[in-house]
């Protein structure tokens, strides 16, 4: 299983329409809106690093109102 955190940016005033969105997506565990550089931060879990890599492209990117996303793997170390 590989887990991830997607920090992402929005269209201005879009954050909590673009959280409520990407919860319902198959594969996140969390979606919140926060404040700071970022407007949503998600947990997101696939079973392989390419799965993870679709679902980021695929399913994230595609949700309208998103402008950037930075995804970072979590690892245990």
């Amino acid at each position: 299983m590989v887990q991830a955190y997607i920090l992402i940016q929005t269209d201005v005033g879009r954050a909590a329409t673009v959280a409520r969105a990407i919860a319902e997506l198959e594969g996140v565990a969390l979606a919140e809106d926060v404040t700071g550089p970022y407007d949503v931060i998600a947990r997101v879990e696939a079973q392989t690093v390419d799965e993870l890599g679709k679902l980021v492209v695929a399913r994230v990117q595609g949700v309208a109102g998103i402008t950037r996303t930075l995804t970072c793997p979590v690892v245990h170390l």
